[in-house]
């Protein structure tokens, strides 16, 4: 593995640095500003949509996607160190270059398993930015985490399915700009293969039976600029047939192939949340005095700086060992690293933004920084694309089964 960049990774590194530093820093203070003027929180700051306007002019656009007819058709490799500056504004950095979950990972599904009227009719306005989508898929009435439990359902009538069933932490639901859903459901509930039971489903939010009933908090945030993480039932919600994405029984192949890159762009972006955190680490630290010296000569900040380095260092070998190895031998060769990212990245970045908390004492837990938020978004990921232990318990058959 060549860990320099390559000459187009590090000309898009460039910009989107200087983009970072001429827009999206400044716009954070901006965006909550306008968001407190808005008639609803869940709408969209005026800023958001300049971001996304000089992003799209600057050629930053769409870099998660790996196809070229449709995305900047960057290999994982090339896009890590990309999502990794993202990271350091994840509130506003993925939004601006539409690359922002789960409209990446519905584009992606989308983009493998649409038939051409679905590419037209949701791919392409996602790919330009001009709407938002929803990925409903976790439950509150099963252990969402084997998605074999999950119970909505997906019934044959005539030409149409119908839709039952209630879901919730459904991601980018609440904003009004989400105008489509991917439903995951069983069609084929009593069936032998627990893994054929599931299929995906385009259900248009403006589909008769479709409530949006409420905003699910995370540690207090509602997450406004994610879109909010909604409580969603679908009461006998009708679509045509026509609407399900692949075939009958393949949404838990779908779940996986769109899951795979999604983690590993949430590792990428920690990453970039981590390095923001020691930045902000070290700027406090020389600029604060306690009991007769900086910070910065405090012996047990010094040991936190110092421990956050290494563990950044580690994290980002890793994460770009995944991804040459997502982009050699394929997401399913790369099983077992992309397990070990998931629960290696969010458990260290949440040690690291504890502590960077701590530094910051009341100052970390407040508004003024981002720093509690951030934290937040991180601890949530040690749930989120399957809880660590599941991917504990994997990964650890995979290696016993070495000697069995």
């Amino acid at each position: 593995m060549d860990f320099g960049f390559d000459a187009r990774t590090e000309e898009l590194r460039q910009k989107l640095l200087a983009f970072m530093d001429e827009y999206v820093y400044p716009a954070e203070a901006v965006a909550e500003e306008q968001r407190a003027l808005l008639a609803s929180p869940w709408d969209t700051p005026a800023v958001v949509g300049e971001l996304k306007a000089e992003a799209r002019r600057q050629g930053l656009w769409n870099l998660f996607l790996p196809d070229s007819e449709y995305g900047a058709g960057l290999t994982n490799l090339q896009y890590a160190p990309l999502a990794e500056i993202t990271g350091r504004s994840p509130h506003l950095a993925p939004t601006a270059l539409n690359c922002a979950a789960p409209d990446t990972g519905n584009m992606e599904v989308l983009t493998q398993f649409g038939d051409e009227r679905q590419k037209k009719q949701w791919l392409e306005p996602l790919l330009a930015g001009e709407i938002r989508s929803a990925f409903a898929m976790t439950e509150p009435e099963v252990a969402s985490s084997d998605a074999t439990n999950i119970t909505t359902l997906i019934e044959r009538d005539g030409d149409d399915y119908v839709i039952t069933g209630r879901k919730w932490y459904i991601s980018g639901a609440m904003n009004p700009d989400c105008k489509i859903f991917i439903v995951m459901g069983k069609t084929d509930p009593d069936g032998a293969d627990i893994r054929r039971q599931q299929s995906m489903i385009l259900v248009p939010r403006d589909t008769p039976g479709l409530d949006v009933r409420r905003a699910m908090q995370v540690y207090g945030y509602e997450d406004h600029s994610h879109g909010g993480h909604a409580e969603v039932v679908f009461d006998h919600v009708r679509v045509p047939a026509s609407n399900l994405v692949g075939e009958e029984g393949g949404g838990f192949a779908i779940a996986q192939a769109r899951l795979g890159p999604g983690r590993i762009h949430h590792c990428m972006r920690l990453i970039g949340m981590a390095e923001r955190a020691i930045e902000l680490m070290c700027r406090r630290a020389v600029s604060r005095t306690a009991f007769g010296k900086p910070l910065a000569q405090q012996g047990v900040v010094q040991n936190w700086i110092a421990d956050a380095r290494v563990a950044v260092e580690q994290l980002r070998l890793l994460v770009l060992k995944t991804a040459w190895m997502m982009d050699t031998v394929g997401n399913k060769g790369a099983h077992t690293e992309i397990q070990a990212i998931k629960i290696a990245t969010p458990r260290t970045v949440v040690d690291i933004l504890d502590k960077a908390v701590q530094l910051h004492g009341a100052g970390g837990v407040s508004q003024d920084f981002p720093l509690a938020e951030l934290w937040a978004a991180a601890r949530t990921l040690k749930l989120a694309d399957g809880p660590d232990e599941v991917h504990q318990r994997s990964l650890a058959h995979r290696e016993i089964k070495k000697y069995v």
